[in-house]
């Protein structure tokens, strides 16, 4: 059985990570969304809250593949995480070259505590590029309108923090 981690905080989850989960869902047999906590990111949606998202966005699309996706929050280095998971793959997504910079350090590391464990790189989808979390939030925070990067269940959720 092929399984392959995606993990990240997503804080919130966008379309962008909607995309490169359905992209990767394909590729595997299992694929487990690891949510890190992370609490030096001072994330705006609590742990359980973020999972939610990620659950009802990931429910509608295990309707579309037969691959099993699983939501696993974690708190310890990535590669412990994959090992927790039984993953052999980790899924990473790329929009820019200043996040490629960023991954391939990680990867490195990540080869130097188990190298069997592969990383693979998913560049993200022409319309997507522009999406990150951070910038959804702080275009959320005033005012904006997000509807664009998110999906409507998001978009309230994100309403609903800076009312």
């Amino acid at each position: 059985m092929r399984i392959a981690l995606y993990p990240g905080t997503f804080d919130p989850i966008t379309l962008g990570h909607a995309d490169i989960i359905r992209r990767a869902s394909v590729l595997v047999d299992r694929l487990v969304i690891g949510v890190a906590i992370n609490r030096d990111k001072g994330p705006l949606f609590k742990l359980e809250e973020r999972v939610a998202m990620i659950e009802a966005e990931c429910s509608k699309l295990s309707e579309q593949t037969d691959t099993e996706i699983i939501v696993h929050p974690f708190e310890n280095l990535l590669i412990d995480c994959a090992h927790d998971v039984g993953a052999q793959l980790i899924v990473r997504g790329l929009r820019a070259v200043a996040d490629f910079e960023y991954e391939f350090q990680m990867v490195g590391m990540n080869r130097a505590l188990d190298d069997s464990v592969e990383t693979v790189f998913l560049m993200a989808d022409a319309g997507h590029q522009a999406i990150a979390s951070k910038l959804v939030k702080e275009i959320a925070r005033l005012g904006g309108d997000v509807s664009k990067f998110v999906t409507p269940a998001v978009h309230s959720a994100l309403r609903a923090k800076y009312v």
